[in-house]
C-alpha cells in the first residue's frame, strides 16, 4: 500500500532531488508557493518550496527500493525511525494538495469562501469600517476592492488580512 514519506534534501536542492526521484519511478510531491524576493532594489515573485529542504515521496516500502533514495542526487536522507521509513498521516499531503490553486501553488493563509463580487468590510487601517465589493484576489496576499468614495467607485488594493465578509 502506498504511503507518503519525507525526504530531506541538500540546501536549495529540492527541485534537483524531485527530478531525480521522479526519474527513478517514485511518486513525489514538492509543495510550492509564491515568494516575494528582493534583490538589488528589485522585487519579483518566484516559486519556492513550502518546506525548504523537504519533499514528500509516495511509495510502498515493502515493494519499493527505498534505500536508493539515500544515494539520489540532491537527497540528503529519507527520514527513518529504527531503520524503516517513517510514514506521514495520509491527510497531510491530501490537505496540502487541496490548498493548491490552478497553477499547483499552495495558497498560504487564504482559507476563505470570499469570491469576487462579495461585499466585504475593511477591518484595519485608515479605511476601517468601510464596505466595498471584492474585485480580485492577487497572488501576493493582497486584494483589490471597489469602494464608494466621494461619489464614485475607486479601486483600492490592500492586504487580504485587512478584510472580512460584510455583515
Amino acid at each position: 500500500m502506498q504511503r507518503w514519506f519525507v525526504v530531506r534534501t541538500h540546501p536549495q536542492g529540492e527541485f534537483k532531488a524531485l527530478g531525480h526521484i521522479l526519474r527513478q519511478g517514485f511518486d513525489a510531491y514538492l509543495p510550492k508557493y509564491l515568494k516575494r524576493r528582493r534583490h538589488a532594489r528589485k522585487t519579483d515573485t518566484v516559486q519556492s518550496p513550502l518546506f525548504p529542504r523537504y519533499l514528500f515521496v509516495g511509495m510502498d516500502p515493502e515493494r519499493a527500493r527505498w534505500r536508493a533514495l539515500n544515494s539520489t542526487v540532491g537527497v540528503s536522507e529519507l527520514i527513518c525511525h529504527d531503520g524503516r521509513p517513517t510514514p506521514l498521516p495520509d491527510e497531510v499531503v491530501e490537505e496540502l494538495k487541496r490548498q493548491e490553486d490552478e497553477r499547483g501553488l499552495v495558497m498560504i493563509g487564504r482559507r476563505t469562501t470570499l469570491q469576487p463580487g462579495d461585499k466585504v468590510q475593511i477591518t484595519e487601517g485608515a479605511m476601517s469600517d468601510q464596505v466595498g465589493i471584492l474585485q480580485t484576489l492577487s497572488d501576493n496576499q493582497r486584494v483589490f476592492l471597489l469602494l464608494e468614495l466621494l461619489g464614485r467607485q475607486v479601486q483600492v488594493q490592500m492586504p487580504f488580512a485587512a478584510i472580512a465578509p460584510a455583515a
